[in-house]
């Protein structure tokens, strides 16, 4: 029994390091967007992966930590930098589930990625590009 907690404790300890790296450091690559969500607060930056599907553009939320997410469903106007472009978009959560489905099929998570973020529950946005007046 001891050896259990340990390694619950173990395993616990893993996940908070990694995701408390990936909030803190960021990381950006070629298939990254800034997301810059708002709420009483004011506004909030967070570097996410950009999933192109059928010619629209999604993000995911992967990981425990989500206030970004909740942000974006409660205020769904967000602008994003993508590509360096940047732009107001409507951000719209995938309640569909042959959409969700596509989605997970088209972005799988490897085995480890889930192992490291605590098996965390999977969600996806579509962002809506706002058209210009």
């Amino acid at each position: 029994m001891k050896i259990l907690l340990i390694l619950a404790i173990t395993y616990v300890g893993i996940v908070v390091v990694f995701e408390s790296l990936i909030g803190y450091l960021q990381p950006q690559s070629d298939n990254t967007l800034v997301l810059v969500t708002n709420d009483e607060k004011g506004s909030h930056e967070r570097v996410l992966t950009q999933i192109d599907y059928n010619d629209q553009v999604y993000v995911a939320v992967n990981h425990w930590p989500r206030a970004w997410y909740h942000r974006a469903k409660a205020n769904p106007d967000v602008s994003a930098t993508i590509a360096g472009e940047a732009g107001d978009y409507t951000a719209i959560p995938i309640e569909d589930q042959s959409e969700y489905d596509a989605l997970q099929a088209a972005r799988p998570q490897p085995l480890l990625f889930k192992f490291l973020i605590g098996f965390a529950p999977r969600e996806f946005m579509r962002l809506e590009p706002v058209p210009a007046e």
